[in-house]
């Protein structure tokens, strides 16, 4: 599938040239409404109580599981309720908090200075467009798509490892770079259903379409897959 060549714009794309065709939006829509069927009104696993705990939490999620996270933000936000809390912690002491979500350190880092620039530049409150988010320290394009989503029901897509994956395997892109796979998704897809893309198909990476050993002989896209090794049923 050749990658359409699109302007990601905020979470909007603008058209320019190499659209994808009819056919390729149809297999497309084909695609997601199976996936829906299966995992209706998918939303993050991810347990939070406003949009700053999100916003921590997903920075908190890469390279773990959402579970894991679930396990220590009780413990964090109860110590630190507020990004100005959080902003003047100690970082050892939140290092002992989130250690068992792993690369600590680092995480650690970037929520601490995602506080403070929460707090310096919009007053403590989490702003509701990606241009803004994703000038906060350690807020990437995913993990600001996803709180427009989930806390604004904003049009957005959400590309992680598991959405990569998954969108190359059934042909949806051809491309490992995220922002372009992220603008051949918006491409293929109404924006209406932007917010539902990342959910669901991130349930389905991990429950079916999982990188080393997916099960391919039980997946509902198997007739839409062009992933080529293809897993035998044990």
């Amino acid at each position: 599938m050749q990658g359409y060549a699109l302007r990601v714009s905020e979470t909007r794309v603008t058209e320019t040239e190499n659209l994808p065709s009819s056919g390729e939006r149809r297999n497309a829509r084909v695609i997601l409404n199976r996936l829906a069927k299966i995992y209706p009104d998918m939303d993050t696993a991810l347990q939070y109580a406003n949009p700053w705990q999100l916003l921590v939490a997903t920075v908190m999620s890469a390279q773990t599981t959402d579970e894991n996270v679930n396990k220590v933000t009780p413990v964090l936000f109860d110590r630190y309720p507020t990004p100005e809390d959080l902003a003047a912690a100690n970082p050892e002491d939140v290092e002992k908090i989130i250690y068992s979500t792993g690369y600590y350190r680092q995480k650690t880092k970037s929520i601490i200075a995602l506080a403070g620039d929460l707090v310096d530049r919009y007053g403590g409150e989490v702003p509701s467009t990606l241009a803004e988010l994703v000038e906060m320290r350690g807020v990437g394009r995913k993990t600001a798509s996803v709180v427009l989503a989930e806390v604004w029901d904003i049009p957005a897509i959400a590309v992680d490892t598991h959405v990569k994956r998954v969108a190359n395997r059934v042909g949806l892109t051809n491309t490992a770079d995220p922002v372009k796979v992220e603008r051949d998704l918006m491409a293929l897809y109404p924006e209406e259903r932007w917010a539902e893309i990342s959910m669901t198909v991130i349930q389905f990476g991990r429950d079916v379409c999982d990188a080393r050993t997916p099960r391919c002989w039980s997946c509902p896209l198997r007739d839409r897959c062009t992933y080529d090794d293809k897993t035998p049923q044990p």
